[in-house]
């Protein structure tokens, strides 16, 4: 069996791993304390590759929290042996690693088009990317996102201690790494202030869905947290409820958090919540009611989102149930057709039952106008 030896690596990317492979390696001997990116992990398993360690060393790797992840083999330890630590160099190493490098300069991208576009402000607005189980590159506080550089990031853990980089970490790091211990499969998160989704975030109200199917196949229902002060971790809480079945959120009196796969995908998300909250705001001054996307037709656009594996609070509701979602009380959109699964307090026909309210009292006012005209001399 061909056995490679990769010792002289600290930290071991695809690239390693995939030169590794084309050489033939069926076994790979790994230095104590190695780290493996994600992509490492990836090609060890589809590879079928195994770890071993020898009398000098050991590799220690974790694995993900399913369990795919093959387990490096350790050499017998003495019982009085301390637990490896990671040291201070291995998360330098991890924070300056090729692959590292390659999601900084996305999230430099990012941090540029989200400013470009008036989604932050000032040192408004996060970023941050999952590099491991464990560790979390983050851009740093006051710095704006249109001035970002390969130097400026860090790397915390999942309770926000810094451990690496240059630039003190954001304060709202809280936040991401609340959206990453509530979420596994989330690997990038993008925190801004875009004016439009804000503005429903600062009235209380959420855009509703069956709308435009980019929204609904690409974010879905949103959710709105509960106000607390920006930089806690009672703020990072507030997510808790929303956060599995929402890739989007609008933070009360803030602004938003949208959470995948990638730091692009997440500045994808906003950019789609914010267009749409827009465009609901164009159609409003229009003054007609906004039309839906009719059930059977939704259910078809669910499906499309399952196949994504897209998140989705109406995973699993009646079809008439898909569209149950008034913007607000009273609001703007005109609601469905009446289902027998709606919840109490739901759409119903509350534009209806408006109309005839507006007519009552239309008519009370007129009669009186007529009364007190009559009256007159």
């Amino acid at each position: 069996m061909q056995r490679v030896d990769l010792q002289s690596y600290r930290v071991l990317t695809g690239k390693n791993l995939e030169a590794a492979v084309s050489a033939g390696a069926r076994e790979i001997v790994l230095a104590d304390g190695a780290v493996l990116t994600p992509t490492a992990r990836d090609i060890i398993r589809r590879a079928g590759l195994t770890i071993v360690g020898n009398h000098a060393s050991g590799a220690s790797v974790q694995s993900p929290r399913n369990g795919s992840s093959p387990q490096a083999t350790r050499p017998p330890q003495p019982a009085s042996s301390p637990a490896p630590q990671k040291s201070a160099r291995s998360d330098e190493a991890i924070l300056n690693s090729p692959e590292a490098t390659v999601i900084k300069q996305e999230m430099i991208r990012v941090g540029k088009k989200l400013w470009d576009r008036q989604y932050v402000d000032g040192n408004g607005g996060n970023i941050t990317y999952r590099i491991t189980p464990e560790r979390v590159i983050c851009t740093p506080t006051l710095l704006s996102k249109a001035d970002l550089t390969l130097e400026d990031f860090c790397l915390v853990d999942l309770e926000g201690n810094q451990l690496a980089g240059k630039g003190k970490r954001t304060s709202e790091v809280y936040l991401h790494l609340q959206v990453y211990k509530t979420v596994p499969e989330a690997r990038a998160a993008v925190h801004a202030h875009p004016p439009h989704a804000t503005a429903y975030a600062i009235s209380g109200r959420v855009p509703p869905n069956c709308v435009i199917p980019e929204q609904d196949v690409f974010v879905g229902s949103v959710a709105i947290s509960p106000y607390e002060t920006p930089g806690t971790r009672e703020f990072a809480k507030t997510i808790v409820p929303y956060v599995k079945d929402h890739n989007t959120i609008l933070l009360s009196n803030h602004g938003i958090i949208c959470w995948a796969d990638t730091v692009t995908h997440a500045e994808w998300y906003v950019e789609v919540v914010d267009t749409y909250c827009r465009t609901l705001m164009l159609a409003a001054q229009l003054g007609n009611g906004i039309t839906r996307i009719p059930p059977e037709k939704q259910a078809v656009l669910l499906e499309i989102k399952k196949r994504l594996g897209l998140p989705d609070a109406k995973f699993g509701l009646a079809e008439c149930q898909l569209c149950d979602q008034p913007e607000s009380p009273g609001g703007i959109t005109v609601c469905p057709t009446a289902c027998p699964h709606n919840r109490p307090g739901g759409c119903g026909n509350k534009n209806q039952d408006a109309e005839t309210l507006i007519k009552t009292i239309t008519d009370e006012v007129m009669a009186a106008l007529e009364a007190r005209a009559a009256s007159l001399p």
